[in-house]
């Protein structure tokens, strides 16, 4: 344990990131699991990339530059590289904005393809589509359906979600949709899935609401919203439980406790870190290994919804071993692209909002 300590500590502060009081009583399964030691702050350069976007979501960054946004409204707009606003993309099927669901991720695979996912109106209430299609100038064409979540809802809460293509096939996030106890039925609700190129599967279980995922060094890692208190990042694995709303690190909005109030129960997989209070995860990113700002190299980035903040995890041996907030002042943040020379692109969650690119200042070749 001391070697694992001397390796970690050079990197890492002392004291914890201020989060506040937590919600809950409940310790951690393990050393670092929450409130990991704060990482040296990070000078960085902040400036305006593109303007009057209305509730950005998702991006996705093109081979010539270009980038795909999605706005939950319900329309996708090109940005140029230069952040100049090219258009709406047209093409695609149609969007149910309602609460939290609307247009939601996108993102261009290895295939060629573009990707997105979005709450669909269907027999019987609204669930998270996934589709994919072929972009020609500034139309979707080729259009296919590749997902429908089940059974539908008539909530507007809770939809997820993310999609990664990687590996011939997609990621899938989805949420429980504001009904918990589905989240452990045999069905599509608060689940990873995976798609094969041709059909759709189950990967893991027991999740409540996944908006944020990554492959990093080739494992899939997520976020997930909790209640008060609760967001987790999680590593999921296939056939694994990862617990809602069996277990929880948080409490619910009314005080009351999540399932039986408890945090570790034998079968129900626990998350590698977890927030209390909550940063409302949306998106995230893993920083380039061979990137130029070398002190981010292979951590993860997490967009924070509240308090909002761009939220750094480094990361040993499978764990967090260090956390800082980056942009405490910005508001709500929903979605980030890592670019080719290391600056990153911040979404704000906002009506008419800005996309920010912040740049890292120093540490290059260390």
């Amino acid at each position: 344990m001391w070697r694992f300590l001397f390796c970690v500590l050079p990197v890492v502060g002392f004291a914890q990131v201020e989060q506040g009081a937590p919600n809950s009583s409940f310790d951690p399964a393990f050393e670092y699991q929450t409130r990991a030691p704060a990482l040296a702050a990070t000078d960085i350069e902040v400036s305006v990339f593109a303007r009057g976007l209305d509730f950005p979501w998702g991006i996705a960054a093109l081979p010539d530059g270009r980038f795909l946004v999605t706005e939950k409204g319900g329309a996708i707009q090109m940005i140029g590289a230069d952040g100049s606003r090219l258009g709406e993309v047209s093409g695609f099927p149609e969007v149910e904005a309602v609460r939290q669901g609307g247009m939601l991720d996108i993102a261009a695979g290895p295939d060629g393809m573009i990707y997105w996912t979005y709450a669909k109106r269907v027999r019987g209430g609204v669930a998270t589509a996934a589709a994919r299609g072929v972009l020609q100038g500034n139309a979707l064409t080729q259009v296919e359906e590749i997902f429908v979540q089940s059974p539908a809802q008539r909530s507007g809460q809770h939809f997820g979600s993310r999609i990664i293509p990687a590996d011939g096939g997609a990621w899938i996030t989805t949420g429980d949709r504001g009904a918990p106890e589905l989240a452990q039925e045999d069905n599509t609700i608060g689940k990873v899935l995976w798609f094969d190129g041709e059909t759709v599967s189950v990967w893991s279980t027991g999740h409540r609401n996944v908006q944020g995922a990554v492959v990093r060094d080739g494992t899939l890692w997520t976020m997930e919203h909790g209640p008060r208190g609760g967001d987790e990042l999680n590593r999921p694995e296939q056939g694994l439980n990862y617990g809602w709303p069996v277990i929880s690190y948080g409490i619910n909005y009314n005080g009351s406790d999540v399932g039986g109030g408890v945090a570790v129960v034998s079968g129900f997989e626990q998350p590698v870190y977890y927030w209390d209070p909550v940063i409302a995860p949306g998106g995230m990113v893993a920083y380039p290994r061979d990137a130029s700002f070398a002190p981010w190299r292979g951590d993860l980035l997490v967009s924070s919804l509240n308090p909002g903040a761009v939220v750094r995890l480094k990361l040993g041996n499978g764990r967090v071993v260090g956390e800082e907030r980056l942009l405490t002042d910005i508001g709500r943040v929903r979605d980030l692209e890592v670019l080719p020379d290391g600056s990153v692109l911040v979404l704000i969650d906002a009506p008419d909002a800005n996309i920010v690119r912040i740049q890292p200042v120093g540490g290059a070749g260390q």
